[in-house]
């Protein structure tokens, strides 16, 4: 098993941080070799990661699910997969919140998970974890500086297009139909609701050796 315990500081307020951070698609734009797939109507999504460990290079795929409450600014991340070749399994599950950092106009995110491994590849994966992680998260928090240093409406503007056109592209789609789903949760936040159900899949993605 991975456990994940990570502190980031961002110098954004934090407001502007997690209309970053709970936007799959900026944060997918945030991490080097993670794609996002298709969406599905229960609200979860296919997403895919590839991985070096040492010589290895390793793609999973993954269905995943986001949990989102908006008034505390935490979410909760589900994923369950494999690597293309169905040799190792895996199931993650995260939470993460954002709060106010110790300077004025600055937060925090937090963020605690656990990676759950079978398979064949299991034990060369958990042994060169730390490495990776450490390098992943100082990768996501350059990118996500400098998405969270760029203004509020070029975010908006790429997720919402004007009346009467259709988005261009997988990666345009995603963010209009994030929007519109984010959009919708805040019309109905006065009204209680049902606990909405975490379906899971999975999908195969490729691993190779280089």
């Amino acid at each position: 098993m991975i456990s994940i315990k990570e502190e980031i500081a961002v110098p954004s307020p934090p407001e502007r941080v997690w209309e970053i951070i709970s936007d799959p698609s900026a944060v997918v734009s945030c991490i080097g070799g993670a794609e996002l797939g298709a969406s599905h109507e229960d609200g979860s999504f296919d997403g895919t990661l590839a991985v070096r460990f040492g010589g290895l290079r390793v793609k999973f795929a993954a269905r995943v699910s986001l949990d989102l409450d908006e008034p505390a600014r935490e979410g909760r991340l589900t994923a369950r997969g494999a690597d293309g070749q169905g040799a190792t399994r895996f199931s993650a599950g995260a939470t993460f919140r954002v709060t106010e950092g110790q300077e004025p106009g600055s937060s925090r995110v937090f963020c605690d998970g656990e990676i759950k491994l079978n398979g064949k590849l299991a034990k060369l994966i958990e042994s060169g974890a730390g490495m990776v992680v450490s390098r992943m998260t100082k990768e996501f928090t350059a990118e996500l500086v400098k998405a969270c240093a760029e203004p509020a409406t070029t975010a908006t503007a790429a997720a919402e297009p004007p009346a009467g056109t259709r988005p261009v592209g997988l990666f345009a789609r995603l963010r209009a139909w994030w929007a519109g789903r984010r959009s919708g949760r805040r019309a109905n936040a006065p009204q209680a609701a049902a606990p909405a159900s975490n379906k899971t899949g999975e999908a195969l993605g490729q691993g190779d050796r280089r």
